[in-house]
């Protein structure tokens, strides 16, 4: 009566050795796939995992950088000065290392000209960099130091004393440049009149006279 369970406890045990050769296989299978994809997934980008977790994309490297230079160069500080503003001229909107910016319209669908206003510590240089730096915004080769004397006309305004250079690009259509250096409390101020030629001739006039009430601030 003992004889027959062998036969059978050898089937039990036959079953269970396929039993576990089928689970180590599946185990096996899995490892691998869950592997795989790990191996080959794609970087995600920043911007779209931000877009992803609703927070704002990063700032653009390049715009970042503009930024920087922006704010490399240290504005004067301490005394400043003043100035009365002719009626036909407006303030413009605010700009990165301005003391004020001017506009002067234009002639009806031209374009007009602009006064920029900055101060700079030290004397930025000197006269000749400075001028040789706005030469070079027109386009026109620099000048030396024995040019300078003539290109330069000096001015007093009060305690003030102010160097003016007239300078006009030879581009098509032409753009005129008058410029005045003025040092004050150990800074260097700067009132630049750009814009189309006929327009800043039209205006030297008044930005002559617009010079002359610039003062010491109290």
């Amino acid at each position: 009566m003992r004889r027959p369970l062998l036969p059978a406890l050898t089937c039990v045990l036959a079953a269970l050795s396929v039993t576990a050769c089928r689970k180590d296989e599946i185990v096996t299978y899995r490892v691998i796939k869950d592997s795989a994809p790990a191996a080959t997934a794609p970087a995600v980008a920043p911007s779209v995992a931000s877009a992803k977790e609703g927070t704002p994309a990063p700032a653009n490297p390049q715009a970042a950088m503009a930024a920087m230079a922006n704010t490399a160069v240290t504005t004067a500080s301490g005394p400043g000065l003043v100035w009365t503003t002719p009626a036909a001229w407006t303030a413009g909107p605010e700009r990165s290392m301005r003391k004020a910016t001017l506009l002067i319209p234009g002639e009806a669908g031209s374009p007009g000209a602009e006064i920029a206003v900055t101060a700079f510590p030290g004397d930025v240089g000197g006269n000749l960099a400075n001028v040789n730096r706005w030469r070079q915004q027109l386009a026109l080769p620099p000048i030396g130091e024995a040019e300078l004397g003539a290109a330069l006309q000096h001015v007093h305004v009060g305690e003030l004393h102010v160097d003016v250079v007239e300078l006009v690009g030879t581009a098509s259509p032409a753009q005129r440049v008058i410029g005045a250096i003025v040092p004050h409390a150990g800074a260097t101020w700067f009132f630049k009149l750009t814009g189309p030629d006929a327009l800043v001739t039209r205006e030297k006039a008044a930005f002559l006279a617009f010079l002359q009430t610039v003062r010491p601030q109290n």
